[in-house]
């Protein structure tokens, strides 16, 4: 089968390696269920995407399969999602006669990391990973999602995409990952005039509802609902700015939306951490050095992992050089985003 890279290249990169073999499914059997002590592993991931793909017709047979990666693992790059994504890929190519699209392909990730891994993400990264370049998203209807492309090149408006590797772990942070969505739907649901009415709420119908939603659901879930309304409208303004090569309103609009994170959403610093507040460090550094330019936020869903950094090119040797200083060698990456997702090469 194909490799996703040679062992001579991946060999002395620093990249980490894993071999998995499935010879007679010994290692990754397709079947119904899954094993609760198999959570939050790679394995749990396999069977997950064999099983979504044996139900959509795929006649699944040994192989074995090489894989080198340099995407940081734990620390908030979707790496869980880029592993899903290659998987999917392989699977589809390999068993699959009517290929699935790669919107699917990411729908057939999220599935294995709900139901096999056991982390309730959504459906954004594998997404992103999937169908590659710069998109957005609109999940109104999660079945089928809209995807849109935006066509823009930082480079042009003389920015550089940094992400920061704040050194903090967030593998074990599942918990308070969860609890931002869950807390997000029970305050949807107090908001709800019924049980059958949509799920679209409007605003003015929160804030009339906000002393009861505040009773039954905590402080807590109704800030992060005030995020969440306001970054719905931020998105749509986004794009419109990058398609309009309005980049100064671009950033504006980052930034706030990193503030709201922080302040609204509270997915910076878990929940009681006093000496570990390795993002929050982190983001307040790079708005020292960037010093009111750019932009930075807090990157994925937070609370660990990465920060996301929109630098002026003219700074960007002195800001990469700071920050490493304060995070250490190697945790400033520049990154470029490829036009592509999933591939066959």
């Amino acid at each position: 089968m194909k490799q996703a890279e040679s062992e001579k290249s991946a060999a002395g990169s620093g990249c980490w390696e894993r071999r998995q073999r499935s010879y007679r499914y010994s290692r990754c059997r397709p079947e119904r269920g899954h094993a609760k002590e198999e959570e939050n592993t790679t394995l749990s991931l396999l069977r997950g995407e064999c099983e979504a793909f044996r139900q959509r017709g795929a006649k699944l047979a040994g192989l074995d399969v090489y894989i080198s990666s340099n995407v940081p693992k734990g620390s908030g790059v979707s790496s869980s999602a880029a592993f899903e994504v290659l998987i999917g890929v392989i699977l589809n190519d390999c068993f699959m006669t009517d290929k699935v699209s790669p919107i699917e392909i990411a729908q057939i990730g999220q599935w294995a990391e709900n139901v096999y891994f056991g982390k309730p993400c959504g459906l954004m990264d594998q997404m992103a990973s999937s169908v590659g370049n710069i998109i957005t998203i609109d999940f109104a209807d999660p079945a089928h999602p809209d995807v849109e492309p935006v066509a823009v090149d930082f480079s042009k408006a003389g920015l550089a995409l940094c992400i920061l590797d704040s050194c903090a772990d967030h593998a074990d942070l599942t918990d308070e990952y969860a609890a931002v969505p869950a807390e997000c739907r029970a305050e949807l649901q107090w908001s709800r005039p019924s049980p059958d009415a949509p799920w679209d709420v409007p605003f003015e119908t929160f804030l009339a509802l906000l002393p009861e939603c505040r009773k039954q659901c905590g402080d807590r879930a109704v800030l992060r609902a005030f995020h969440i309304y306001a970054d719905n409208d931020r998105v749509a303004k986004q794009v419109a700015a990058l398609r309009e090569g309005d980049f100064d309103t671009f950033l504006r609009l980052v930034n706030e939306s990193g503030h709201s994170s922080w302040e609204y959403l509270q997915n910076v610093i878990p929940a009681g951490y006093k000496e570990h507040q390795e993002m929050g460090v982190t983001i307040a550094a790079a708005k020292h050095y960037l010093n009111g330019k750019g932009a930075v936020r807090v990157h994925g869903g937070g609370f660990a992992g990465t920060a996301q950094a929109f630098v002026p090119v003219e700074m960007l040797a002195d800001f990469k050089a700071h920050m490493e200083a304060i995070l250490g060698e190697g945790r400033c990456h520049v990154l470029n985003i490829r036009p592509e997702g999933g591939a066959v090469l």
